[in-house]
């Protein structure tokens, strides 16, 4: 990839020697491919000007991709896989994942959208026109995503209101939405622990923020939570007065939300490594389980010879190889366009690859860090109700934020200011996120169609925010929570993991050079493999859901190969020119100025 960069990144009489193209010239008679004859094709020469916004400082940026990174799954997400899948012994895979895969592709994205200073959609006719469609199926997944994860931050701003109270309302079974299940087993002597038996804060969460038990299902949602629809209101208000003027104003917010999760995390972590039981937590989070590393050539052994392997109860689709690119790739981030389009906004000299290593660093390193705070409590937890850490660690996703972690909360000295940093905390690091997804958005639509919209950008974000609050309706309602377990399931998964395949096929083969792909290949056929059900608390998704599912992570997926068709449809020429179109990138002169004309090489 830095090779590639390396030849574009000279002085201007070289480039045009070397690629055969003159200033004032349309017509390129060299071909970058080889095996594709391009004379007579047409390739548009694109002169970049100073018009696009910049970075005011450059950590600006680096706040900016840190935040997008670092989200509401490193916190929820990467403990839970971690202890599943051998504690300690996890970070083997998981480390050689990122090395191997996470980091490349996060270092090409950066690189890609830095070189040639644009977005999702139209940058690929700088790589590979015939891939355009994976443009628009990133805006579709980014999409998908605002529908439903801004919702979770409008849980979080619903506790953080709830917990301005010197005594929190998920503290006891004394309140209007509990049942004869709840169980309060904190400072109670003689209090027995059943299946039945409903923590305070389990019901705070699925009867008074959720009102889940009003609805039956997807069949039947329910009416919209008008308190959770106000909350929702104000956080894509605060998103719309932070993109609306550009990377001149997120820069700035950023300081905020990007760095106050981080001294949030410090002070949990003290508080957690202080409470009794902690340390069975952590014996729990991190002691290896070297066995699970053999899972992988175990599994596909019997994969051969037992071809209904991966549908059986005892044996999990996914391998701990596999968890562990799936969790570096949710993590890092790429194939969301998010870093494209950030690093669009970079100057033309900047050490990107620098960038990429001290962003992924510090991503895995928060991840890391979060499990000590998730599971010092989680330790804690097992001692008050004298049970073991894995009776406890059940809970994953939105559950171990809103229902464990706040139960444990609640039973410590000073609650109420430990409960409201860590949901101030909780929403600072979903706004981050938010303000990447919507930033690849806007990017892609902006770049792909300037001369319309380019001085529009407050309309564009405006319509954009609408849109996706309209979008959002549905999770707001009783059962807003089976919708949002769908989105997040379908929505994103496999589509974004074939974006980023298909991503590093464009690049390595019609792009750069030859790059090794098996790895996503193997993920994309692990997620595709029969899963098992699909459930939330008790509700197990009936089958006509898990069709919509697929249908749902369809729609974006499909207008990669729509676009391929309608290009090769439509591009003038025998097939053999047409395939020398739409495979060959258009050479950019990037924005370059005397002081870059005799700058170093990007490494």
């Amino acid at each position: 990839m830095s090779n590639d960069i390396d030849q574009h990144v000279r002085p201007l009489d070289q480039f045009f020697k070397d690629s055969a193209v003159m200033p004032g010239s349309l017509t390129h008679h060299g071909s970058p491919n080889p095996g594709y004859s391009s004379n007579n094709v047409p390739v548009t020469v694109i002169t970049q000007t100073d018009s696009r916004d910049k970075w005011s400082k450059k950590m600006d940026f680096l706040l900016s991709v840190i935040g997008f990174a670092v989200d509401l799954g490193n916190v929820w997400r990467f403990p839970y896989i971690c202890y599943q899948n051998g504690g300690g012994a996890f970070l083997i895979p998981y480390i050689m994942m990122a090395i191997f895969g996470g980091v490349p592709l996060f270092y090409m994205e950066l690189a890609l959208g830095q070189f040639h200073r644009t977005g999702a959609i139209s940058i690929w006719k700088h790589i590979c026109p015939i891939f355009k469609g994976i443009g628009y199926a990133i805006c579709i997944i980014t999409l998908y995503v605002s529908f439903y994860y801004n919702t979770i931050i409008a849980w979080a701003l619903f506790y953080f209101y709830s917990s301005f109270s010197s005594i929190l309302p998920w503290t006891n079974c004394d309140n209007v939405w509990n049942t004869p299940d709840c169980t309060n087993y904190f400072d109670m002597n003689n209090v027995t622990w059943t299946n039945s038996s409903k923590s305070p804060a389990e019901e705070f969460y699925t009867r008074n923020v959720l009102e889940i038990h009003k609805s039956s299902g997807l069949r039947n949602v329910g009416g919209l939570r008008w308190q959770l629809m106000l909350c929702l209101f104000l956080i894509f208000t605060i998103v719309y007065f932070s993109l609306w003027k550009g990377v001149k104003t997120s820069g700035k917010v950023v300081w905020v939300t990007a760095t106050l999760p981080y001294i949030v995390l410090f002070i949990l972590l003290i508080r957690g490594a202080t409470l009794p039981g902690a340390w069975k937590g952590v014996v729990f989070y991190l002691k290896p389980q070297w066995g699970k590393l053999l899972e992988t050539s175990i599994s596909l052994l019997t994969a051969v010879h037992q071809p209904d392997f991966y549908t059986t109860d005892t044996n999990p689709r996914c391998s701990v190889w596999v968890d562990a690119a799936a969790q570096i790739f949710f993590s890092l981030g790429p194939g969301f366009g998010v870093l494209l389009a950030l690093s669009s906004y970079n100057p033309f000299t900047n050490n990107c690859y620098r960038d990429a290593i001290v962003t992924s660093l510090v991503n895995c390193l928060t991840s890391f860090v979060s499990g000590f705070v998730i599971f010092t409590v989680l330790g804690y937890m097992a001692e008050m109700r004298n049970v073991k850490v894995e009776d406890v660690a059940k809970d994953k996703g939105p559950s171990l934020l809103f229902i464990t972690y706040p139960e444990a909360i609640a039973n410590m000295t000073g609650s109420t200011f430990f409960a409201i940093i860590f949901f101030v905390m909780m929403i600072t690091l979903g706004l981050d996120s938010t303000f990447g997804g919507l930033e690849a958005i806007i990017t892609a639509v902006l770049d792909e169609y300037p001369d319309h919209l380019y001085h529009r950008r407050e309309l564009v974000v405006l319509c954009l925010v609408v849109v996706c609050f309209l979008g959002s309706l549905s999770t707001l309602t009783n059962g807003g929570a089976y919708v949002v377990k769908l989105l997040e399931e379908f929505g994103v998964g496999c589509s974004i993991i074939a974006v980023g395949f298909l991503e590093a096929i464009a690049v390595s083969w019609f792009y750069g050079k030859q790059e090794i792909i098996i790895d996503g290949l193997y993920i994309i056929v692990s997620s595709l493999l029969k899963a098992p059900p699909l459930t939330l608390f008790d509700y197990k998704y009936p089958d006509w859901s898990i069709t919509v599912g697929y249908i749902i992570g369809f729609s974006s997926f499909m207008w990669i190969p729509i676009y391929m068709v309608y290009k090769l449809v439509w591009t003038p020429g025998s097939l053999k020119q047409r395939l020398a179109v739409c495979l060959r990138p258009e050479r950019t002169i990037p924005d370059i100025h005397a002081d870059t004309l005799n700058m170093a090489t990007v490494p």
